[in-house]
This record gives structure tokens, C-alpha cells and sequence, in this order.
């Protein structure tokens, strides 16, 4: 039989195997090993499942949980072991995976007719463990597309057939488990009994399910109840029921029939009213002199400063911009971190001291010479504009340690109103497959850093675990103290960013160790049908990323 050479990289060695050697069966030869079960491999750098069968030669990373897109494949499949459970326990009640929340997914039983008990939660927990106990394989099938969508319509999921019917491919592959068929946007584990660890309990008026730590699988991630944070995704679900965009299908079937527009005006009046609202919330309050605006990368926290500068002059008041950028200590000064490169993103890389005592002085009426950071330089200049407060005037300062308590400890709260910005992702793929809002801040980033920044995908990428690292450090534990949230995300976002992201994201080669996460994302964007931007005004959040913003940067 011929043989096929391929590459492990786990071992750093050459093998030869007959053709059509499953990835699994090479694993177990090589006896791979890592902290916890491979559960898929790196080929070429693509993500491949364990059934993957070898014909030509490879370059092959085999991959635990403890790797972003082994996480991944763990988190699908459990997700498919959760729905088996449900359907088990409940058989009329539909599943529907809403959101990533409190690093778990916050999910809902539709139709149940009553709120979730605990008994409940434990009935599907122990169906879910049944399933695991019994070491089922996920079989994956090609099926033709019109029986596979005839197949999910019979099992009440029309929002995945909806999405399959327009792809308009041939063939498309199922997953199934016992009888039960499900489509998922990337590959599974081989079978159930690869799931080593999982947690269900009750969250809100739903489940939550939880997941294990990547770096200490035995151990669960930690529940946070971000009471705010979960307002605000049903604030969004609302807006989506409103304009009748829950799904990408449904998305994609608007602009099909030529409403697009719509889409875009109503999503951009819904951020318009929201904006109006929380200007109207800082007016009211007599003592507030400073509005701080904190969010992640990407987020849209400089045109909304912007568009919430202009909402605030509606009312009356004169606003000022101030960026915490400005505020940096001197690169010399800059802390480290533990792989001793500067760390840009801690707490400690702003001269806190001073942007205190500026504060103060404005707030007293004392003219301040403004800073102005030469990132060039790394170095704190004077030649910034001076400014002193009058009655009416407010200080808007955008910068990521806007909701950290140790950023003004000298300035009272009473002067103080904190909005926490994020793109929140508001539509789901369908039932069982939620869309990242990481994904989606992302792809604005590699746009954006494409577009003005000069960076090719392949350094956007490759930095963004890094920034993903500080936002979990430096921002997100903090999103609870913010006096609002505000969601940046709109409904039609993904269908006009496909036409900027496709081009950036195929410039990203094979032999690029990023081609996996290029590929995966340009995978997700060939979902979507793309929408003209022609109808987004010039003042919209999105124009911050794609360009044609009437607002000065």
C-alpha cells in the first residue's frame, strides 16, 4: 500500500503511514501526549478533526483543550451533548444557545411552558453525563442538502436549514448523535467520552453551561453574575425581534429581498435612541463633571465619545474630549510583563497621580495645560491645548481603565459616570451556534489595522491573543461597575464587513501559522450575504472601522 510522510511537530520527527491513516490512529501510534486527550490536530496549519484521514503529505500539531481551537471542538460537542440531553428530558421544548456569558454560554428551554427548577437543571445534567458515560461517536455524514435541511426542519431547527437552503451547495455534512442530527460551523471530538469535565446549573431564567479552565481542565471555569451585562443582551435580543433579525439567515433573507436598508436604518436609530438616553441620564445628575468610557479593543469607544459629545450639546452642556493615551508615564517608567515587554495595558502605565491632579484643578475652575503623549518619542509633552471648566462643561475621557476604582482614587463617584462599550454580538448563527463577540471585534481590528494602521492580517492576528490577555485582565473584570452599557454591535455589521475582511483575511498564506485562524474566519464570513454600506450614515459607530466617518480622529 502507499505510503504518505508526514510532519508531527509534537515529536519534531518524520513518520510514514499507509494512505487514508486516520489523524487518530496516528496519535495513538505516536502516542501523543499532552496535558489532557488530543482532541484534534493543526494540519497544514487547518483545523482538522480526529477522523481526518491522511492521503497527502501532512505537517501535523495535534491539540488538547488547552489550545484556543481545541477548546473549541471540546465546546461544540458539548454543546451537541447538551442538546441530546434536553431533547431526551424534554422532548417538545426547543434549546437555543443565546450568548458567551460569565465564561460559560447562557442558554434557554423554549416552549417549557414554566420557569427552570432545579430538578430540571439536574435531570438534563444527569442525561447529559449519561451520554458522556456511554463513549458515543459523533458521525459525521454527507448528506444531500435538501434531505439534510428536510432532516433539521422535522427536528424544529429551521434556522439551521434556513441557513444550509442558502449556501445552495450539493452536499452538506451532518453530525449525529444516536439518531439525532445537528450542524455545527467547525469539527467535533471523535465521541462523547473525550467530554472529561462540564458544569449545568441554573442562570438567570435559563441554564448556564459551563466549561473547563484551559490551563487547569480539572477545574471549572468561575461563575460571575453580571447582572448589567445580561441586561443588556436582552435589551439586544429585543432590538433583534424588533427588526426581525435574530439569525444570520434571517439576515441574509432581508437582503436578498432588497431590505437591507432597513436593517441599517432601524439598527442605527436603535443606537441613536440609546445614546439620547444616556445623555439625558449624565444631564440629569448636577455633579457629574467627568463621563469615563471604557471598553475592549475594537469596541468603538472613540465615535461613541464622539456621537455622545454631540447628544450631551443637544442638552446643553459643552463637552470636552480627554484621552487616557495622553496619560502615560514615560516610556522608561512603563511596567513589564512577565516575558518583560512593556505592558501598555496595566493600570500602572498611567501616571495616575497626575491625571488626578488635573482632574481636581479643572474641577476647582484652574486653567491645565493639557498632555499630549509622542508614542514616537515615549515620552509625555507639554505642547497639549490648556483648558479650564466653566459651568455647563464636561469632561468626556475615554481609555481602557475607565471602570477601574484605583483610576481616580482622589475625584469623588459623585462626579463621575462610567459607560462600558462592547460589540455584543446580537445574532446567532442559529439555535445552537452563538457568534463571538471577540470575532466580531476582530474583524473590525483587522480592517481597521488593514485600512490605516498598515498592519497585514497576518501581525493583527498573531497580536490579538496578546490583547485578548489584557482585556481579561485589565478590563472586563471591572464592566460590572459601569453605570451603563452600551452595545457598539449592529445587526447588519458582519454582512458589510464581508466585503473589507474577505481580501485582508486571503492575504494570510498557507505556510503562516495564522492560515488557521484566517481560514476559520473567512469560513464564518461566507455565511453571511454581503450588504452595500452606501446606506450607513456617516456618524455610525461602524464608520469608525470601514471609513467615511464625518467625525475628526
Amino acid at each position: 500500500m502507499k505510503q504518505v510522510e508526514i510532519f508531527c511537530k509534537n515529536t519534531n520527527s518524520f513518520h510514514s503511514y499507509p494512505m487514508g491513516t486516520s489523524l487518530l490512529e496516528i496519535s495513538e501510534d505516536l502516542n501523543i501526549k499532552d496535558d489532557h486527550c488530543v482532541c484534534g490536530a493543526i494540519v497544514n496549519n487547518q483545523v482538522k478533526e480526529l477522523s481526518f484521514c491522511v492521503v497527502k503529505p501532512k505537517m501535523v500539531e495535534f491539540i488538547d483543550v488547552s489550545h484556543t481551537d481545541g477548546m473549541r471542538l471540546y465546546t461544540r460537542s458539548l454543546i451537541f451533548v447538551l442538546y441530546a440531553a434536553v431533547k431526551e428530558v424534554f422532548p417538545h421544548v426547543g434549546f437555543r444557545v443565546q450568548n458567551g456569558i460569565s465564561n460559560g454560554y447562557f442558554c434557554e428551554l423554549n416552549g417549557l411552558g414554566r420557569e427552570i427548577d432545579e430538578s430540571d437543571v439536574f435531570s438534563i445534567r444527569n442525561e447529559m453525563q449519561a451520554l458522556i458515560d456511554a463513549d458515543l461517536p459523533f458521525i459525521k455524514k454527507d448528506v444531500i442538502t435538501p434531505e439534510a435541511v428536510d432532516l433539521l426542519m422535522k427536528q424544529g431547527l429551521e434556522e439551521k436549514a434556513q441557513l444550509m437552503e442558502q449556501q445552495g451547495l450539493l452536499y452538506t455534512h451532518l453530525y449525529f448523535l444516536n439518531d439525532l442530527a445537528d450542524y455545527f460551523y467547525g469539527h467535533l471530538l471523535p465521541g462523547t467520552g473525550y467530554i472529561r469535565n462540564f458544569g449545568l446549573i441554573p442562570y438567570y431564567n435559563g441554564l448556564l453551561l459551563q466549561l473547563p479552565r484551559k490551563r487547569n481542565f480539572e477545574k471549572l471555569r468561575h461563575v460571575h453574575y453580571n447582572h448589567k451585562l445580561f441586561e443588556i443582551f436582552q435589551e439586544h435580543k429585543d432590538w433583534a425581534e424588533i427588526i426581525k433579525v435574530s439569525t444570520v439567515g434571517s439576515l441574509n433573507e432581508l437582503i436578498l429581498n432588497g431590505k437591507g436598508g432597513d436593517v441599517i436604518k432601524i439598527s442605527e436609530a436603535l443606537h441613536e435612541k440609546k445614546i439620547a438616553e444616556i445623555a439625558n441620564l449624565i444631564s440629569s445628575k448636577q455633579n457629574v463633571k467627568v463621563a469615563l468610557i471604557a471598553g475592549p479593543s475594537a469596541s468603538g469607544k472613540t465615535t461613541f465619545s464622539k456621537r455622545l459629545g454631540v447628544q450631551l450639546a443637544v442638552n446643553g452642556l459643552r463637552p470636552f474630549q480627554i484621552s487616557l493615551d495622553d496619560y502615560f508615564v514615560d516610556r522608561e517608567h512603563t511596567p513589564r510583563d512577565e516575558n518583560g515587554e512593556f505592558d501598555f495595558e496595566a493600570l500602572e502605565a498611567i501616571d495616575i497621580p497626575f491625571f488626578n491632579q488635573q482632574l481636581i484643578d479643572l474641577f476647582e475652575g484652574k486653567e491645565v495645560r493639557l498632555p499630549k503623549f509622542d508614542f514616537h518619542l515615549g515620552k509625555r509633552t507639554e505642547n497639549g491645548h490648556t483648558l479650564q471648566l466653566g459651568p455647563g462643561d464636561i469632561l468626556i475621557v475615554e481609555g481602557i481603565h475607565g471602570m477601574n476604582p484605583d483610576l481616580l482614587p482622589k475625584v469623588h463617584s459623585e462626579n463621575t459616570f462610567k459607560i462600558f462599550i462592547s460589540a455584543l454580538t446580537q445574532i446567532s448563527m442559529d439555535e445552537h451556534t452563538h457568534i463571538s463577540t471577540a470575532d466580531n471585534r476582530l474583524l473590525r481590528r483587522l480592517i481597521r489595522d488593514s485600512k490605516y494602521r498598515g498592519y497585514r492580517a497576518i501581525e493583527t492576528i498573531k497580536r490579538w491573543p496578546s490583547v485578548r490577555k489584557g482585556e481579561e485582565r485589565n478590563i472586563f473584570p471591572y464592566q460590572e461597575n459601569a453605570d451603563v452599557m452600551f452595545n457598539s454591535a449592529t445587526l447588519y455589521e458582519l454582512a458589510v464587513l464581508k466585503k473589507y475582511g474577505e481580501p485582508v483575511l486571503k492575504a494570510v498564506l498557507e505556510n503562516q501559522e495564522e492560515y488557521s485562524e484566517a481560514t476559520r474566519l473567512l469560513e464564518f464570513l461566507s455565511y453571511f450575504k454581503q450588504l452595500s454600506e452606501e446606506e450607513i450614515p456617516p456618524t455610525s459607530l461602524i464608520r469608525e472601522f470601514l471609513g467615511g466617518s464625518s467625525f475628526a480622529y
